[in-house]
C-alpha cells in the first residue's frame, strides 16, 4: 500500500490530455523525442486537484511553478491568469466537475540536436495537461503506509536544488527503488547533516509531547499541502515546529506521517521495522487529516 494508492476509474481511459494548445485523445497523446523533457528531464510540474469545482490552492502551485521554472531559466511564456485558464478548459472539455488530479508540465520544449545547453533549443516550452479521474484509496488514511529510512540523501542548492519542483527525479526514484527493495512504501530521506527531511514522493512529520515537528524545508519540496498542515496547526493552537530532528526521535515519536497533494494526510504507522502508534494511526494524525478536510471544503465549497 503506497502514498498513491487510487481507485480505477474507467473514465480515464477516455480523457483528453493538452498538449501546446491541442486536446488529445489519451491513446494518441505524444511528444516529440527530441523534447528537452523526454531528452534531459528538463523541466517542472505541478500535481493540482480540482475539488467541487475548484482547483485547490492554485495560488500557491501557480507561485511555485513559475518561481521554479525561472529559478532554472525557463520562460513559461504565459501569464499565470492564460496558464490557469488552459487547466480550467482542459477540464471543461472533459466535462470534469470534482474528484480530478491534473499533471501540469512544462519543459524547455524542443531541440534541435539532443544536447543539454538550452542554446540548441528551438521554440517556446512545451506545455502539457493530464486530467483524472484519481480519488485516493481511503484505506490508506485509515490504515497508514510503512517506511524506512534509506541511503539516498537529499541532494543540496549547489547540486540539484531539492526545493525545485523539476522533472529530474532521479534522487527521489533512487530512493523509491531503494525502499521498494527493503519492502517499505516510502523512503524516508536524511538531508547532508544527517537530519530527518522528507519522504521520496511527500513531505514528513512526526507528533511528540503534543508538538508537531517537520524539517526546516532547506533539502526538501515546500509542500503545499506540507504548508497548509503547519498552518492548520497554528490556526488550532497545536505546536508546530520546522526544525532538525534525527532518525532516534522518528523512532521514539508518538507518531508519524506525510503529506501530500494526491492523499492529504497519510499515517506511519512503522518505521524501519518498528511500530510507531501501537501499528494504528495516531489521534493527532486523525485531527489534522479532519481539519485538512474541513479547511478544503471550506476553502472550495460545493456550489
Amino acid at each position: 500500500m503506497g502514498t498513491h494508492e487510487f481507485e480505477q476509474d474507467v473514465r480515464n481511459q477516455d480523457i483528453l490530455i493538452y498538449i501546446n494548445g491541442d486536446l488529445i485523445a489519451r491513446k494518441d497523446a505524444k511528444i516529440s523525442v527530441f523534447d528537452s523533457g523526454f531528452l534531459l528531464g528538463d523541466g517542472v510540474w505541478e500535481g493540482i486537484r480540482f475539488h467541487n469545482g475548484h482547483l485547490a490552492f492554485i495560488e500557491e502551485h501557480m507561485d511555485r511553478i513559475y518561481s521554479c521554472a525561472a529559478d532554472i531559466g525557463i520562460r513559461i511564456g504565459k501569464s499565470k491568469e492564460e496558464l490557469i485558464l488552459i487547466l480550467k478548459d482542459t477540464l471543461k472539455a472533459n466535462a470534469m466537475e470534482s474528484g480530478v488530479h491534473l499533471r501540469l508540465i512544462i519543459s524547455r520544449g524542443l531541440k534541435k540536436t539532443p544536447y543539454q545547453h538550452p542554446n540548441a533549443n528551438i521554440g517556446g516550452p512545451t506545455i502539457v495537461v493530464i486530467p483524472e479521474y484519481k480519488t485516493a484509496d481511503p484505506n490508506v488514511n485509515t490504515n497508514g503506509i510503512r517506511i524506512g529510512t534509506v541511503s539516498i540523501q537529499r541532494a543540496t542548492a549547489k547540486t540539484q536544488d531539492p526545493k525545485l519542483n523539476t522533472l529530474s527525479k532521479l534522487n527521489c526514484i533512487l530512493a523509491c527503488i531503494e525502499a521498494d527493495k527493503l519492502g517499505f512504501d516510502e523512503g524516508l530521506m536524511l538531508d547532508i547533516n544527517g537530519f530527518v527531511s522528507t519522504c521520496n514522493s511527500t513531505n514528513f512529520f512526526i507528533a511528540r509531547g503534543g508538538e508537531v515537528w517537520t524539517s526546516k524545508g532547506d533539502y526538501c519540496l515546500n509542500g503545499v499541502t506540507r504548508g497548509n498542515i503547519i498552518s492548520v496547526c497554528n490556526e488550532n493552537d497545536i505546536p508546530v515546529f520546522e526544525k532538525d530532528f534525527l532518525v532516534e526521535d522518528v523512532h521514539s515519536a508518538d507518531e508519524c506521517f506525510v503529506t501530500g497533494t494526491f492523499a492529504g494526510v497519510i499515517p506511519v504507522i512503522e518505521v524501519d521495522g518498528l511500530k510507531i502508534s501501537d501499528g494504528k494511526r495516531g489521534s493527532v494524525t486523525e485531527q489534522l487529516q479532519s481539519l485538512y478536510t474541513e479547511r478544503i471544503e471550506r476553502f472550495y465549497p460545493k456550489s
